[in-house]
């Protein structure tokens, strides 16, 4: 019996048809990936497997079944049982999933009594079970703490625990490890594998991420435009696609063993800069005080050359924002010295010359000004007064970066992540800057979208000579980009070199370790490293032990 069966599920909203003639079955304790670019409909069919379509005006058709029950014509008391109870989801963004008000235990018990109707006092030992069980340390004293209170790989090891309090047949899992760093992103694969082994539950992983699927599933559906454009075996999809499409993501992928495509186009380092553009000497910023007191960068010195792309990179918390936000201005260094076109930074606030793109453009775009508007803003704030010249500027601003010239009156929430990148870049370019500093600008992009943004910062890069500073946690992505990498741990920079030196032959434990972390497009590899992965921790466990056992017999 299939622990779920779908046929010809279709779903629309209003003209729109955001699912067309789906059909799949997940065979008890098998794992099944929904892959495609954002848009492509595989949210919405993971929706429709708990009935979360039902009274938002969506027309659901065919039939979707989820461990024997008919979800279409489930009861409202039959489809509670069945959410959480036969089948848990894990949404993509454990921040706005959880409540910020109560302790994430507490969040935990009530989800375990709704479905058991466990006393308070037995769901808050359940709760403290099931975070111990992902993962979480001292889980009894995290089990008070609030969300604000965890990392974001925390957080997320927190919606599973959630999930799995109940201990389902099923777990929904909805790019879960979208955004974060490779190393968490690396442990929650692993989570998932060992609960799936331990538990025997099914799982459902939507992503966008091919890596993400070689790593976790069994078997592909490869969805486009709301279709299934191909499906099979993990490594029959992956390793010889049939689908023209599918071969168009797999090619999209950036890889860290692949031919480097960055900025500068020739590969040649030297060949391809010019003189430099912003010089950082022992840059320290410090935040607190006293005891609080910690150092986010400390300590670090780099060159960025015109023509030339600096990529930095890891995990959250290494200090990577931190420094770009030095480098262009939005935060004052607590030492060290900073220069640009080697003039020494006098004075507080944003460098001329220097702009950022950010890595949220619904955040840092004003949703109630039009996106003309926002491009313009530069222009104004540094004196242009003629109107006329200034929508020129933005129009011809728009067309270099691919919008349309036409939708410089239409707001953010019109346009789709990708493109509302576009408008931060084309914003970033208005006031004729000399460098950019690039904050995680594709990490919550799909992978075709990825490889266009940073086609398009490769392309204004040859054209205007800009020097940029790429921040990013995605290996891949970085070493695309760049000419230079600088490796950052806990505020300091642990190794620094051209790209091929750092990728190739990297120097540092943590650089290897960052890099064995980056998720392998063949799930044979993917196997093998989750093991050494496993091994490792294991070994750790061990010495652990073994030290605790030697401090108290001492």
């Amino acid at each position: 019996m299939s622990l779920v069966r779908v046929e010809d599920l279709s779903v629309g909203f209003g003209a729109v048809r955001a699912v067309d003639s789906v059909s799949f079955t997940l065979a008890p304790g098998a794992a099944l990936g929904l892959v495609g670019e954002s848009g492509s409909g595989k949210s919405t069919v993971a929706a429709a497997l708990l009935g979360l379509h039902r009274d938002t005006g969506a027309r659901v058709t065919g039939s979707v079944r989820v461990g024997g029950v008919d979800v279409a014509a489930a009861g409202d008391d039959e489809l509670r049982r069945l959410r959480g109870g036969v089948a848990a989801m894990v949404f993509q963004d454990p921040l706005s999933a959880l409540d910020p008000y109560f302790a994430v235990g507490d969040q935990i018990a009530e989800v375990y009594r709704a479905h058991s109707g466990a006393s308070r006092r037995a769901a808050r030992a359940r709760a403290v079970d099931v975070l111990g069980r992902v993962g979480i340390p001292d889980a009894a004293r995290r089990a008070r703490s609030r969300p604000h209170e965890f990392s974001g790989g925390m957080r997320q090891r927190a919606l599973i625990a959630m999930a799995l309090a109940c201990e389902p047949d099923l777990l929904i899992a909805d790019e879960p490890t979208t955004a974060l760093d490779v190393t968490v992103q690396a442990q929650i694969l692993d989570l998932l594998h060992a609960l799936r082994e331990e538990t025997g539950m099914g799982l459902l992983l939507v992503t966008h991420d091919v890596g993400v699927a070689a790593e976790s599933v069994d078997d592909v559906l490869v969805m486009r435009d709301g279709r299934v454009v191909e499906r099979g075996g993990v490594a029959q999809v992956l390793g010889a696609p049939r689908d023209a499409y599918t071969r168009e993501l797999l090619s999209a992928v950036p890889r860290v063993d692949g031919v480097r495509g960055g900025p500068s186009g020739s590969g040649d380092v030297e060949g391809a800069v010019g003189d430099v553009v912003v010089e950082a000497e022992g840059l320290r910023r410090v935040f607190g005080r006293g005891r609080r007191a910690f150092a986010a960068v400390d300590g670090v010195s780099l060159t960025v050359r015109a023509g030339e792309t600096l990529g930095v990179v890891g995990e959250s918390g290494s200090g990577k924002t931190t420094l770009g936000r030095m480098l262009v201005g939005l935060l004052e260094p607590t030492s060290g010295k900073l220069r640009h076109g080697g003039a020494e930074k006098s004075g507080k606030g944003v460098v001329p010359g220097v702009q950022m793109v950010f890595q949220d453009p619904v955040s840092s775009l004003n949703p109630r000004r039009s996106v003309g508007e926002s491009i313009a803003d530069p222009l104004r704030a540094r004196g242009d007064r003629d109107e006329d010249a200034i929508r020129a500027r933005v129009r011809d601003l728009m067309a270099r970066v691919g919008l349309d010239p036409a939708h410089y009156g239409r707001y953010p929430h019109e346009f789709s992540g990708g493109q509302r990148q576009r408008v931060g870049i084309a914003r970033a370019l208005a006031a004729n800057p000399r460098l950019i500093v690039c904050d995680e600008p594709v990490s919550a992009l799909d992978v075709t979208t990825q490889a266009q943004v940073t086609a398009l910062l490769a392309e204004l890069q040859r054209e205007l000579g800009l020097a940029l500073v790429f921040v990013a946690h995605d290996l891949a992505v970085v070493r695309q980009v760049s000419d230079r990498v600088a490796v950052m741990r806990n505020g300091r920079i642990v190794e620094q070199g051209t790209v091929d030196e750092v990728y190739g032959s990297p120097q540092d434990p943590y650089t290897r370790q960052l890099l064995a972390a980056v998720p392998a497009l063949d799930p044979a590899v993917a196997a093998e490293r989750r093991a050494a992965r496993a091994a490792g921790a294991h070994a750790v466990r061990e010495d652990g032990g073994a030290a605790g056992k030697e401090l108290a017999a001492a």
